[in-house]
Parts: C-alpha cells; sequence; structure tokens
C-alpha cells in the first residue's frame, strides 16, 4: 500500500494520505471466453465448408471435383449448369416444384390463419381439445401415413398428379401453422379487438386489419418453414406424382443424374443442387427480417 505525505499548512503537522492500490483490469480473453469462441469457429466451420465445396464443385471439371474437391479451382466454367439443365430439363422441373410449393403454402396459410385466429380467441374446454388434436399431429410420423396417402390418391383419381401434392402437403403442415400462429396471436392485445368490433368492424375486418399485420412474423416464419419443407419433399413427391418427365419435381428430377455402370459425376449434381437450391436462398432474403423479429419477440416475451 502506498503511502505519501501531505504538506504542511500554517505548521500543521503533514497528514498522511493513503492511495488504494490500482485494480487489475480484468482479461479479456479468459479461457472460457477462448474455448467458446473456439466452438464457435468449428460449428460455423461444419456449416460454411459443405456449402463451399457444393459451390466450387458445381464449376469444376468432375477429375478436379474429386481429386481436388476444395481448392477453388473453376475449370468448367458456367458449362455444368448449362448441361445439367439441359439434360434434367430443370425448366420444367422447377416450374412444377414452385407450382406445387406456392399453391401448398397458400393453401396452408389460408386454412391455419383462421384457424389460429378462432383458437387464439376462444375460450373453455372445446378450443383447448382442438388445440390438443392439432398437437397431436406432431407425433405421427410422415413415411406411416405414406401407404393411406398412396391409396386415397388412387381412390381419388388423382394419382401421379401434382393437385394431390396441393391438397396433401398443407395438411400435412397444418399442425405446425396452427399451433405456432396461435401463439403468436395470443399476443395481442383484446383491447384492440374490442375497440375495432366497438366502431362496427367484423370478424374478418378485425383478423384482416389488426391481428394479419401485428402477426406478420408468425407468417413470415411459417411461410420460410413450410416453403423449405415443400420444396424439398421427396418421398411423397417420388411416390404419388412419379418420375414423369412432365409433372416431376426437381427433387425428383437430381437423383436421375446417375451415369453408366453406377458412376456419377460429382459436378453435374452439385451443379444441379445448386440451382435447386436458389429458390430457397431467395425466399429467405425476402422474409429473413420478419422471421428474427419473430425469435426477437419470442425471446422478450420469453
Amino acid at each position: 500500500m502506498a503511502v505519501a505525505t501531505s504538506t504542511t499548512v500554517d505548521n500543521q503537522p503533514a497528514r498522511p494520505v493513503v492511495r488504494a492500490p490500482r485494480r487489475k483490469r480484468p482479461s479479456r480473453f479468459t479461457p472460457g471466453l477462448v474455448g467458446s469462441y473456439a466452438l464457435v469457429l468449428v460449428y460455423a466451420a461444419t456449416l460454411v465448408l459443405p456449402l463451399y465445396w457444393l459451390f466450387i464443385s458445381a464449376f469444376k471439371s468432375q477429375l478436379d471435383a474429386v481429386d481436388a474437391p476444395f481448392a477453388p479451382t473453376f475449370s468448367s466454367g458456367f458449362d455444368n449448369l448449362t448441361r445439367v439443365w439441359d439434360l434434367l430439363n430443370l425448366g420444367d422441373a422447377m416450374l412444377n416444384s414452385l407450382y406445387i410449393t406456392a399453391a401448398s403454402l397458400a393453401v396452408t396459410l389460408v386454412i391455419a390463419i383462421p384457424a389460429a385466429y378462432a383458437l387464439a380467441r376462444s375460450q373453455g374446454r372445446i378450443a383447448t381439445v382442438f388445440e390438443r388434436i392439432y398437437a397431436l399431429g406432431f407425433l405421427i410420423p410422415g413415411f406411416a401415413a405414406l401407404v393411406p396417402t398412396l391409396l386415397l390418391a388412387i381412390q381419388l383419381d388423382l394419382f401421379h398428379t401434382r393437385e394431390f401434392m396441393i391438397l396433401y402437403l398443407p395438411a400435412s403442415a397444418q399442425p405446425l401453422a396452427v399451433i405456432l400462429l396461435t401463439q403468436f396471436m395470443r399476443t395481442v392485445p383484446q383491447e384492440l379487438e374490442e375497440s375495432a368490433t366497438i366502431d362496427g368492424a367484423g370478424r374478418f375486418r378485425v383478423l384482416r386489419s389488426i391481428y394479419l399485420p401485428l402477426t406478420m412474423p408468425g407468417i413470415a416464419t411459417i411461410s420460410i418453414l413450410n416453403f423449405i419443407s415443400f420444396w424439398n419433399d421427396y418421398l411423397y413427391t417420388l411416390v404419388i406424382v412419379g418420375a414423369n418427365a412432365k409433372v416431376r419435381t426437381v427433387q425428383v428430377a437430381l437423383p436421375t443424374l446417375q451415369g453408366n455402370q453406377g458412376i456419377t459425376d460429382y459436378a453435374l449434381v452439385c451443379a444441379g443442387t445448386l440451382i435447386s437450391v436458389l429458390p430457397v436462398f431467395v425466399v429467405y432474403a425476402v422474409l429473413n427480417r420478419r422471421m428474427e423479429s419473430a425469435l426477437v419477440q419470442g425471446a422478450l416475451k420469453g
């Protein structure tokens, strides 16, 4: 401890001044913090490296894609993209996927939004029973309903048609869509609805003018999740729609790239995969802020 003497005033004895010891500043990089950053970097690498390999392999020759998988060489340029586009007729496949996905998403929202509004504003045992029935949909594995769904498509004379998928996909998405939107709509103050009702607004006007704008983050979240699920569906689309070049989707078309004698051109596969994931990135880029807003609201309310 440092001790210093002050100067005398009017011949009075000096009083010792005690100075407090300086505190050491805490180190910015503790072992725990360094370990946390290391884990984050490892996790980020596991996400980024596959995307990097997919991107650069789409512009390589087959030999370079196998011999130097991570080398940034673009030996084939855009040849793989044009070849796979013409070889698989990806234009029609992309349009089929877009038609099924967009129509299914529209049907999902048209059914889920009113259902969620009814559950959010209903009180009593009946509403609780219906909400639990929707929640039971999470317990049914997708592949368990494949055979009954196939038989239903045959009975309705919709086998090997895209229209049956537009009926099936929204049904499979209702549990998540209704439960999530119900929780968002329950956060809307009931006073807003009462004020609109006093002013003469009906149920549909209240839903359209109050609930839809305030729950747009939740609707965007549902849209992103369902778009990815519908676009990437393979099993049901392969069984129900089939591999006919006129009606098949892009996910069904890509596995047909396997060459003669089981030899697969991985550069072409990467090129086709890169084309197939572009719509997903575009939709996410458009709606990601709404989804982030929904996540932030959920964290604050939690």
